[in-house]
């Protein structure tokens, strides 16, 4: 389908794109890598009057360690997080799990801020950043703010974001040394979302498990963490984690649909929680 008729505005920076996005009022949206608004402009879902183009703005697609952080710029394409020697040594996961987002086409078009301003609950990279406590820093006409993940999700395809807010950069606290990591999921093509997956952090301690992070992806209307599976993990023995993957749908709300029910789903979730919990203890 073709969308219906807008305007398109280029941003030369971070600046010119609030002021631009002040101008036009909330009909307007902003261009990344377009793969979550185009398909819903052609669909006529989302009809914006203006549409901002961010993608040539400098600056923002560094990934780079800054105070005992790893900052990732928001145009930072999963290719780009997938390829990353800095962040294959100090966060695995999150570049293993940016490797497996739909097909090459994607990943180099794609970009990390757009997945996560998009904030599907079936995106991989939604959870992995969940899982990792990520924090997100925005820019908008009150200046420049800082947002935790785990508040940034408000509902289905919603986010705490402000509508004259960009999204600039995301900060992710490097795991422990020694910490173990898993990303499952299972899909009915590599390139489909997932139907379930699991994000696992699990940093040891006395031979045991000291604190285990999980974050469920398809599981509620966002993205979402494994609380009762985290509260079962911590200080257990590791041969706690069967017992504790039971409880990974535990408070969580999976839809149904064409290709899973309700069930299947959360029966998904404590297969792949376990597989997940088992790796991630593998390579600690």
């Amino acid at each position: 389908m073709i969308p219906a008729a807008f305007e398109y505005r280029r941003a030369g920076s971070v600046e010119d794109a609030v002021a631009i996005l002040a101008e036009a009022g909330d009909d307007a949206k902003l261009l990344a890598g377009g793969h979550s608004l185009l398909p819903l402009m052609k669909l006529r879902l989302a009809r914006p009057s203006v549409l901002v183009d961010i993608g040539r703005i400098d600056g923002l697609r560094a990934i780079e360690e800054r105070g005992g952080r790893l900052a990732i710029g928001a145009l930072a394409r999963h290719h780009d997080l997938a390829t990353s020697a800095l962040l294959r040594d100090r966060c695995p996961l999150l570049a293993h799990a940016a490797g497996l987002v739909g097909d090459p086409q994607v990943r180099h078009r794609g970009t990390l801020g757009g997945s996560v301003v998009h904030a599907d609950p079936a995106s991989d990279l939604c959870a992995v950043l969940r899982c990792l406590d990520a924090e997100l820093v925005v820019r908008g006409p009150g200046g420049e703010r800082r947002l935790p993940v785990a508040d940034a999700f408000r509902g289905f395809l919603e986010t705490a974001l402000d509508p004259g807010e960009v999204l600039v950069e995301v900060l992710v606290p490097m795991p422990a040394a020694g910490h173990g990591w898993s990303y499952q999921k299972f899909t009915r093509r590599a390139l489909d979302w997932a139907i379930v997956g699991v994000a696992a952090v699990v940093e040891p301690a006395d031979g045991g498990i000291g604190r285990a992070a999980v974050g469920l992806v398809s599981m509620g209307p966002t993205p979402l963490r494994a609380a009762a599976v985290e509260d079962a993990l911590r200080g257990a023995p590791r041969s706690a984690v069967p017992a504790a993957a039971e409880l990974a749908a535990d408070g969580t709300e999976p839809s149904a649909d064409i290709h899973a029910e309700q069930d299947f789903r959360r029966h998904l979730s404590r297969v792949l929680t376990r597989r997940a919990l088992e790796q991630a203890l593998s390579r600690c």
